[in-house]
C-alpha cells in the first residue's frame, strides 16, 4: 500500500532537532511506526512488541541501551516504562538532541511516570487515524474555526470527497486505505488484537466477551452525554467496572470523552461529559451498519455523522501541535428562559455541539447530516452572550450542504469538508 503522507511530519523532523526525545503517541494501527520509519529512515528501530526485548527493556533498561544506543526509535514504549528513568540519564549525560524517538499507545497525559521522568526533555506529538484532509491529499494544516477568513483560506487548497458516507464507514486506520482490505476482517481483527492485548495490559480483564458487549453499548452511545448507569445496566455490570473499563477505552485511544463548557452564570448546565469515539469505521463495525449506504439512512447516521465531525475538527488541532483540551467543550442546560403565557417563565433544555475557545472569544457549532441548514438550529447560541469577560464569536451549522453560506449576520452553513 503506498504511503499516504502525515500532518505532522514537518513538526516531528523539528522536534527532533529541538528536543532530546520525542514521543509520538496515539491509538494502535494509526501508524506510528510507519511514521517514524519514514521521517527518519536511517535511525536504529527497535519494537518492545517483541517480548524478549519488552523483558529486556524493562528488567534491564540500562544493558538494553548499552545494547541499543542511540539514536534510536524505541516503538510501544509503553510496554517497559521502567525504561524510561534510564533515558533520562541518557538524556541528561549528553549534549545532542534528537537521541531518542519513541511511540506509544497511551496518550502522554495519563502516562504519569513518563511526563515525571522526561519533563522538560521530550517534545510530544499526538497521531491520530487519517483525517479527511490526509486521505484527500489536502496540505492544509491550520485548526478549524467557523470564521469567513478561516473558510477564505480554507477554500485556497479544498477539494470535496466523492461519497463523504463512504468515507465515515471506512474509517481513518491508514490500512484501511488499502482497496483490497476487508472492511469487516480488519476490524473483527482489530477489535480481537485490541481486546487481547491493550486490553488486558490496562487492566487485567479477564472476562473479554463482557467487554465485548460494553465495547458495543458504548459505540451505540457516540455522540451521547455520557451515562454511566445505562450501560451498567445493560451489560449487566455494577458502575465501578464501567468507569473502569470507560478509562481503559480513554486511555488507548478509543474515545474521547468532551468535556461541558462550565461558567459560573450557566447554573443549570449538565456537567457530565459527552463520548465520542475516536474512529467512526470502528463505530459503524461494533453497531453492525455493514455498509455506507445503510449508514447514510439508518438510525445511526446523526450520532455518526457528529462523531465524525468532532473526530475531524480534533485532528485539526493536534495536527497542527495544539492540544485540543483546552480549545474545546460543549453545553446543555436549562438557563436559556422562554416565556410563557401570563408571564410565567420557564428554564428551556438547550444544547450547543461543539464550542471552540480562542482568545477569549467562543465559536459556538451545531452539527447536522442534513443538506440544508437553518438558522432556528442555532437558537441555543445566544445563551453563550450571557458569560462575562468572554465575546461569542462567528457560529456555524456543519453539514452536507453543497457551499458555505450565511444564515445570519453572524453564523454561516459550512460543509463538512472544510474542516
Amino acid at each position: 500500500m503506498e504511503y499516504i503522507p502525515r500532518a505532522l511530519e514537518d513538526r516531528l523532523r523539528r522536534y527532533e532537532k529541538t528536543y532530546k526525545a520525542v514521543l509520538v503517541t496515539g491509538a494502535r494501527q494509526v501508524g506510528k511506526s510507519t511514521l517514524l520509519k519514514k521521517v527518519f529512515p536511517a535511525r536504529r528501530y527497535v519494537s518492545l512488541d517483541d517480548p524478549f526485548l519488552e523483558q529486556q527493556a524493562e528488567e534491564a533498561g540500562d544493558m538494553f541501551l548499552t545494547l541499543n544506543p542511540p539514536p534510536v526509535t524505541i516503538d510501544e514504549v509503553q510496554r517497559a516504562k521502567g525504561l524510561f528513568r534510564y533515558i533520562k540519564i541518557k538524556c541528561d549525560e549528553r549534549e545532542e538532541k534528537g537521541l531518542f524517538c519513541l511511540s506509544g499507545s497511551q496518550p502522554f497525559h495519563l502516562m504519569q511516570d513518563v511526563s515525571e521522568s522526561l519533563s522538560g526533555r521530550i517534545g510530544i506529538v499526538e497521531l491520530s487515524g487519517l483525517s479527511m484532509r490526509e486521505c484527500m491529499g489536502d496540505p492544509f494544516n491550520k485548526h478549524f474555526l467557523p470564521t469567513m477568513d478561516y473558510v477564505t483560506e480554507r477554500r485556497e487548497s479544498l477539494g470535496r470527497p466523492e461519497n463523504i458516507w463512504k468515507m465515515i464507514h471506512m474509517g481513518g486506520y491508514p490500512e484501511m486505505q488499502d482497496e483490497e482490505k476487508e472492511w469487516s476482517a480488519f476490524y473483527a481483527d482489530y477489535v480481537k488484537t485490541y481486546m487481547e492485548r491493550d486490553v488486558r495490559e490496562l487492566a487485567a480483564v479477564q472476562d473479554l466477551r463482557a467487554f465485548r458487549q460494553f465495547m458495543i453499548a458504548v459505540a451505540a452511545r457516540t455522540g451521547e452525554i455520557l451515562n454511566y448507569s445505562a450501560i451498567a445496566s445493560e451489560i449487566g455490570k455494577d458502575m465501578g467496572t464501567v468507569k473502569n473499563w470507560l478509562s481503559i477505552l480513554e486511555a488507548s485511544g478509543i474515545i474521547y470523552l468532551l468535556e461541558p463548557y462550565t461558567s459560573n452564570v450557566l447554573k443549570r448546565a449538565i456537567r457530565s461529559p459527552k463520548l465520542y469515539f475516536r474512529d467512526t469505521g470502528l463505530v459503524c463495525y461494533l453497531t453492525r451498519w455493514l455498509s455506507p449506504e445503510n449508514l447514510a439512512y439508518g438510525a445511526m447516521s446523526g450520532p455518526i455523522f457528529e462523531t465524525f465531525v468532532v473526530s475531524e475538527i480534533l485532528k485539526s488541532f493536534s495536527n497542527e501541535g495544539l492540544d485540543y483540551r483546552h480549545f474545546v467543550s460543549y453545553y446543555r442546560g436549562r438557563d436559556k428562559k422562554k416565556v410563557r403565557e401570563g408571564s410565567e417563565t420557564a428554564g428551556l433544555e438547550v444544547e450547543i455541539d461543539l464550542i471552540i475557545e480562542e482568545n477569549g472569544v467562543l465559536y459556538p457549532i451545531e452539527i447536522k447530516k442534513n443538506t440544508q441548514a437553518k438558522s432556528i438550529m442555532t437558537s441555543a447560541f445566544t445563551v453563550l452572550d450571557q458569560i462575562p469577560g468572554k465575546k461569542r464569536g462567528m457560529g456555524a451549522v456543519v453539514c452536507n450542504c453543497p457551499d458555505v453560506g450565511a444564515l445570519r449576520e453572524n453564523i454561516l452553513q459550512v460543509p463538512v469538508w472544510y474542516i
